[in-house]
């Protein structure tokens, strides 16, 4: 573990990152987190075959107290309307929970396509559309509990807190976007804990490195969450300040080169 130990520099810069971007948008970190990890995990030895597992469940249980600080954060402003998070939070956590086992049977080459194409199409949504709130009518238990199953598998799979899926569809049916951030990072916290469950379980019998439980690397776990801590109430603070429009150009940006790299990686091996 004494390599692993010299990267935690690194580890608690992307996890300094990762949580400041979690409070300001409303996203786990998770499209920070595993693009990092799948260029650290391997100098810890983490094989080829495991790595995308890995950096997701190592991913989802960094993400667990960048959720907790970041929604007491909001919360402690009021802004997290809870009635919509306990409709979303019981499928996100059961079908979070699940998606450790689908993503050991994937593989690598394909989980790292999959969350690819996730992140080109969530740059070009980024890129192309406002932050804008609709004023639907919002739709019963039922219509919420299938959204919410659709956040949790889809989040669980690629390893994010959810956000960029929670934040557009509470929008859609009038939460203001203050409210909506507050409540996706809120609904983060299960999807990352029951994801995380999940992938140790998925991984249980496997053969990995010193320092990983299941597909959870402990070492950057630790020293990412150390780092995402104290600059997730940061994010959040900034939230409540900032138009978040102002980042959302970059942002899709930075999404774009990751996406197409992590595509080409997955499609040459290099």
């Amino acid at each position: 573990m004494g390599s692993a130990f010299l990267q935690w520099p690194v580890y608690l810069l992307v996890g300094a990152l990762s949580g400041w971007l979690a409070g300001l948008l409303g996203i786990g970190g998770g499209l920070i987190l595993v693009p990092a990890l799948l260029l650290l995990l391997p100098l810890a030895g983490v094989s080829a075959d495991a790595l995308m597992p890995m950096a997701i469940g190592s991913s989802l249980a960094a993400i667990v107290l960048t959720a907790v600080a970041s929604t007491r954060a909001h919360a402690s402003r009021g802004a997290v309307q809870w009635p919509l998070f306990w409709r979303l939070a019981p499928t996100v956590a059961l079908t979070a929970s699940g998606a450790g086992w689908l993503a050991a049977r994937l593989g690598s080459q394909l989980l790292t396509l999959i969350f690819a194409g996730f992140v080109l199409a969530l740059a070009v949504r980024t890129a192309l559309t406002g932050i804008t709130t609709g004023t639907r009518q919002r739709p019963g238990r039922a219509v919420w509990a299938g959204f919410g199953a659709v956040i949790g598998s889809l989040s669980g799979l690629v390893g994010i807190g959810g956000g960029s899926l929670t934040v557009p569809l509470l929008l859609h049916f009038g939460v203001p976007i203050t409210e909506a951030v507050a409540t996706s990072a809120a609904v983060g916290l299960p999807i990352a804990l029951f994801g995380t469950l999940g992938y140790v379980a998925a991984g249980w019998s496997l053969p990995l490195p010193v320092g990983a439980t299941g597909f959870v690397y402990w070492p950057a776990v630790l020293a990412i969450t150390a780092a995402s801590w104290f600059s997730a109430p940061i994010g959040a603070k900034l939230a409540h300040r900032w138009p978040a429009a102002r980042l959302r150009k970059l942002f899709a940006l930075f999404l774009a080169i990751v996406g197409l790299r992590l595509a080409v990686r997955a499609l040459t091996g290099h």
